[in-house]
């Protein structure tokens, strides 16, 4: 019998400049509350676009380059994300003038400020950077300013950024995960083995959760 005393365990592997984890998350956050899952959740890297140089580039211009995405369709997937964001309490701001950056520092950041109990807050705080203030989170002064709203030393965030800090730990972590055949995010794995991908909604995460309460108590 499984000891019901214990956290549920959640992987999130995504990237801060991914919309569709900011809406899993969400939906995931709803469905921990409705069913008062006691969990414990740790965030790990994944870059949709480790080639990434460090100018960044359009955001449309990207999606239509590395999807085939049209204007239209790039128009109705943002119109769809800012209606899903609203509902879930999250506000997506695009604008014609968004990019898509390197977020390998981010990722270092993140890295370090999970050494301080402060992984979780960060993470959230660079999704509403990106998404809602439209900052550049591969910029070091903004990630030192959102690290420092997030409770983190501004100092030594600096310091991490400027030294390379975690730098090959973080790659480790990625590299990992590809080697598990993720290769798309949000992916999210429940108690070290149940993977789930994508943003599921909160009805399906309600049930998932709901089945592996039944489960660890069997």
């Amino acid at each position: 019998m499984t000891d019901q005393t214990q956290r549920l365990r959640i992987d999130f592997i995504s990237d801060v400049v991914c919309p569709w984890c900011v809406v899993g998350y969400r939906q995931l956050e709803q469905a921990l509350e409705s069913t008062a899952t006691d969990y414990e959740i740790h965030w790990h890297p994944f870059e949709l676009n480790p080639d990434m140089p460090a100018a960044g580039q359009n955001l449309r211009e990207h999606l239509a380059e590395k999807y085939g995405a049209t204007p239209e369709q790039s128009q109705e997937n943002r119109a769809r994300l800012t209606e899903l964001g609203a509902g879930l309490g999250f506000k997506f701001a695009f604008s014609d003038e968004m990019r898509m950056v390197n977020t390998f520092d981010a990722h270092r950041l993140i890295h370090w400020a999970e050494t301080q109990g402060l992984g979780h807050a960060l993470k959230q705080a660079l999704f509403a950077a990106y998404f809602s203030e439209q900052r550049d989170v591969s910029d070091a002064a903004v990630l030192i300013d959102v690290a420092e709203k997030a409770g983190l030393d501004a100092t030594e965030a600096k310091a991490v950024l400027d030294d390379g800090r975690y730098a090959a730990e973080v790659r480790q972590q990625e590299n990992v995960w590809i080697q598990n055949n993720i290769r798309g995010v949000p992916a999210i794995i429940f108690d070290n083995k149940h993977l789930v991908t994508g943003a599921q909604g909160v009805e399906n995460y309600t049930r998932i959760l709901t089945q592996l309460a039944q489960m660890r108590a069997a």
